[in-house]
């Protein structure tokens, strides 16, 4: 029996059921997929199966500021199965994805089995593929950055780029155009130069077993939703409540979807309702741009549907 709204042939090239792929127990695997998809619940029942480390690939769960928030596992969950990179960072700590392999390159040398697991499709590009070895920009050009961002947009920082890395990186994404000026402007150089010299993967393709899980759009639009109003009954407004004293748009952890909607709610400038409205349309549009970047970067990946987890 298929599942309605998705033709037969279409599913059977994009995905294989879950009991059908082959996991050694002695390879890593790499999770990916839209928020709200089951990604960690499939990484915690494939450690508590197999064994392993589950290692965070999202960029908002470093912050241990949000655990709610950002779905970060319990602590329950944690006490399951080894976990690692989750909530070690202060809200105002910059985090990148080259941190991110250097922190996560331990790890791999301990011999210990990785499960991967995260939205953040630049680690796992970084990972599988390699990354540039950029020089680290001074702060006082990070300065300049935001505060050339703050007064004329992200448009005019896009339209200062050199064309190739402005041909080569999501224009809808503020945070990479912000990274990008701020490469070019500290090193003279443009990011797509820095990323044609990029050296070899800390782990190839080939040497873990890629999984992408796939969701329906109206699927995971409901389970967004469901998904946000439990965060609110488990404690997602303390958690930006005890944040707000220290409270900037452009601190780090201020990244994480629903933060900015709950904190204008604490402030008195908009309801509950209007907040909970706004982070989950916010939500949505993520899960939107995450769907299209898996789909084009990780067409050789093994696809997982997130109804059959």
């Amino acid at each position: 029996m298929r599942r309605r709204g998705l033709p037969p042939a279409r599913r059977s090239l994009a995905h294989k059921p879950l009991a059908m792929i082959n996991l050694p127990a002695d390879r890593h695997v790499l999770i990916a997929g839209p928020t709200a998809s089951g990604k960690s619940a499939l990484a915690l029942a494939l450690a508590e199966r197999q064994g392993g480390v589950i290692v965070n690939a999202d960029a908002i769960q470093v912050y241990r500021c949000w655990r709610v928030l950002s779905a970060r596992p319990s602590a329950e969950e944690e006490a399951r199965a080894p976990h690692a990179l989750y909530g070690f960072l202060d809200a105002g700590a910059d985090y990148s994805v080259g941190q991110w392999l250097r922190d996560l390159a331990p790890l791999l040398r301990s011999g210990a089995r990785l499960i991967v697991t995260g939205g953040t499709g630049l680690y796992f590009s970084a990972l599988t593929e390699g990354l540039a070895e950029i020089p680290p920009v001074p702060d006082d050009i990070r300065a300049e950055a935001r505060a050339r961002r703050d007064e004329h947009g992200i448009a005019h920082l896009l339209a200062e780029l050199d064309a190739e890395t402005a041909a080569r990186i999501d224009q809808a994404n503020p945070a990479r155009v912000l990274r990008a000026w701020e490469v070019l402007r500290a090193t003279g150089r443009g990011l797509a130069r820095w990323q044609a010299e990029t050296g070899p993967p800390l782990l190839p393709l080939g040497e873990a077993v890629p999984l992408r899980v796939d969701a329906p759009r109206d699927w995971l639009a409901a389970r967004i939703e469901r998904r946000f109003d439990a965060m609110l009954a488990g404690g997602a407004l303390d958690e930006v409540r005890a944040l707000l004293p220290d409270w900037r748009p452009d601190l780090p952890a201020a990244k994480a979807i629903g933060a900015p909607e709950l904190a204008a709610h604490l402030r008195g400038e908009m309801t509950l309702a209007e907040a909970r409205a706004r982070a989950v349309a916010a939500t949505r549009r993520f899960a939107k741009r995450q769907r299209t970047w898996f789909r084009a970067r990780m067409r050789d990946w093994t696809g997982v549907d997130a109804r059959d987890l």
